[in-house]
C-alpha cells in the first residue's frame, strides 16, 4: 500500500457516437479528427474490427519509471479489441487506447501509439462524458502526461 489516495471525478453520460472506419483510415489520426470537429474534451470508448498495420507499446525495456517503451509492430492482418478515452492535452484532443490483436495463435496487448492503418473496418462506440473537468499533463518524472482533475 501506497499510501497515496486516488483522484477522481463523478460525471455522466453526454452523447453517443458510433463511428465505421474504412480499409485504411489511421485510427488515431481519425479519432482526433472527430473529437476535434465534435469538440469531444472527454469521453471513453471501445473498439473492434481488424488493423493491418499497427505500432504497440507492449511495456517498459525494464522496471523503471520513468518508462523506455519497448515497441512491437504490427504488420499484418490482426483481429483487434480496444479501450481508450480522451482528454484534452495542451487543448488538444489527446487518444489513449489500449489495444489487443490477434492472428492465429498469436495476439499482443498494448497501447497503440503512432500510424495504423485500418484492414476493412473498425467499429468505434464513444461515450462522451459530462461533469467533469480534466485533463492531459505532462509528469516529468513518470515519463507520460496522466489524467490531472482540475
Amino acid at each position: 500500500m501506497t499510501g497515496e489516495i486516488m483522484e477522481y471525478a463523478k460525471g455522466s453520460i453526454g452523447r453517443v457516437f458510433t463511428v465505421r472506419m474504412e480499409h485504411g483510415d489511421d485510427i488515431l489520426h481519425e479519432l482526433e479528427g472527430l473529437a476535434k470537429k465534435e469538440n469531444i474534451d472527454y469521453a471513453m470508448f471501445v473498439l473492434l474490427g481488424a488493423i493491418k498495420e499497427a505500432d504497440l507499446v507492449v511495456g517498459p525495456k525494464e522496471n523503471m519509471v520513468p518508462p523506455d517503451p519497448q515497441w512491437d509492430k504490427l504488420r499484418d492482418v490482426n483481429e483487434v479489441i480496444g479501450v481508450g478515452n480522451i482528454f484534452l492535452e495542451n487543448g488538444s484532443p489527446k487518444i489513449h487506447l489500449h489495444s489487443a490483436a490477434g492472428r492465429g495463435d498469436e495476439s499482443r496487448v498494448g497501447c497503440l501509439r503512432n500510424a495504423s492503418s485500418v484492414f476493412m473496418v473498425v467499429e468505434i462506440f464513444i461515450m462522451e462524458i459530462d461533469g467533469i473537468n480534466a485533463s492531459r499533463q505532462f509528469d516529468e518524472s513518470k515519463g507520460f502526461a496522466p489524467i490531472t482533475f482540475i
